[in-house]
């Protein structure tokens, strides 16, 4: 079937920053086409909006599959209006122009029978002009970032089991019983790492944050951890709370082990945030997976512990704008690692079992990483995040870059961190 690719560039003289607050409102009625819009959820809590146009009967239905704030883009396909078109994958990004003012593309590819692929496609053109030519003329929105909610309290708890696991855990709100955020820290972290996104989580489900093997509270087994054993204690976790749905939230090492498990048990996963990464060791190859394990292991080989190397660790992984305090934070979470724990979890992440098939990421994702991030910079995650885009059959993917933050991105840019994960839970809330 025959297919073809529209794009619609212009440079307009107005802030990238006021066009992007207009064009980023999905559902919004800033084209001159459109008579009316609705917003719909799926099932998936992914959005869709419902419009018609002047002069026309007929419903249109398209469905929001990539956004991002720091990039100023987003992406959606056609599922209800146009007659005979197979596929329609559009995206509109808003960049800075080289000589000042914004540089805006808008572009689609569509799949259609031939005796229909050429007036979509010049309906496509008129369409994107069109909106492009309002978009430089439309005032922006005075909108003021609303409060964040209170946050809800947290009490610890122990699934006293084996391996023992130590959590952080909040109340239930009504009527969501069945959906939990449980957030996964990283490799040189510990469940209090989550305390400034737990209780703000927890005023839209359930959440927890939990010691991972061997860190906090928690055991750490009779032998080497595997991810399996990771994703077996997810599982307790979510079983002894009744969850049958998950919202994983990962840091790095956490974030790793939140992909690993979405990979076996995509159906239990009503979202995935992940932060600082996502593949880990599971695309390298077996040199450089050894080579990395030699590495961190040689401080420890030669009596020292975890406390003693902290401080290069923090050095690598805090960003520049990162205070004495929040230095003193990072140092403090490392150095309270046992040397048994550190080889336990080197020696897990590099021995993956597999390497990731992004189209069983049939859930919602957010990806964040932050802008100093030296060990997940942001165009490593955002190729990653577009490959995730690829894989996915109506993916719903959303991608941010936290401004000033290093890698641990959560503990150095909360505000910033949290507005997007709170608009990412309440879509999924029941």
């Amino acid at each position: 079937m025959p297919s073809q690719r529209i794009q619609i560039h212009r440079l307009i003289p107005a802030d990238p920053a006021a066009i992007w607050a207009v064009a980023r409102d999905f559902c919004g009625l800033w084209h001159p086409a459109m008579a009316s819009c609705r917003e719909e959820r799926d099932a998936r809590g992914a959005l869709i909006r419902a419009f018609t146009v002047h002069g026309e009967e007929t419903l249109y239905r398209e469905q929001l599959t990539w956004f991002s704030d720091s990039d100023r883009s987003l992406g959606y396909t056609h599922l209800q209006g146009i007659e005979g078109c197979e596929r329609y994958d559009a995206r509109l990004t808003v960049s800075p122009a080289k000589a000042g003012g914004s540089a805006v593309t808008w572009s689609a590819e569509i799949t259609a029978p031939a005796a229909r692929i050429k007036a979509i496609a010049s309906g496509t053109e008129a369409v994107f002009a069109a909106g492009i030519e309002a978009l430089a003329s439309a005032p922006a929105p005075e909108t003021a970032p609303a409060p964040l909610p209170a946050p809800a309290s947290h009490a610890p708890l122990v699934l006293d089991d084996l391996p023992r696991l130590a959590l952080s855990v909040t109340p239930a709100p009504a009527g969501r019983e069945d959906t939990m955020c449980l957030f996964l820290h990283g490799i040189g972290g510990q469940r209090d790492n989550w305390d400034a996104q737990l209780g703000l989580a927890g005023t839209v489900m359930r959440a927890a944050a939990m010691d991972l093997r061997g860190y906090g509270g928690s055991g750490l087994g009779s032998r080497q951890s595997t991810i399996d054993d990771y994703c077996d204690d997810i599982a307790r976790v979510a079983d002894h709370f009744g969850a049958a749905r998950l919202v994983l939230a990962g840091l790095s090492y956490g974030s790793w082990i939140a992909t690993s498990f979405a990979m076996r048990h995509p159906g239990r996963l009503a979202g995935l945030v992940l932060s600082g990464g996502c593949t880990g060791m599971s695309e390298a190859g077996p040199d450089e997976r050894e080579a990395f394990r030699i590495s961190r292991e040689v401080p420890l080989n030669a009596g020292q512990v975890p406390a003693d190397f902290a401080p290069a660790v923090v050095k690598a992984i805090a960003g520049p704008n990162a205070d004495a305090a929040m230095r003193e934070a990072l140092l403090q979470s490392m150095a309270s690692i046992q040397a048994e724990t550190y080889r336990d979890a080197l020696n897990c992440f590099t021995n993956p079992l597999e390497r990731f098939d992004f189209s069983r990421l049939t859930m919602p994702v957010l990806m964040m990483t932050g802008e100093h991030d030296r060990l997940a910079p942001p165009e490593e995650i955002r190729a990653v995040a577009g490959r995730i885009w690829d894989s996915a059959h109506r993916p719903d993917l959303r991608f941010e870059v936290i401004e000033g933050a290093g890698h641990v991105c959560n503990l150095e840019a909360p505000e910033q961190y949290n507005r997007h994960l709170l608009a990412f839970l309440r879509k999924l809330a029941p």
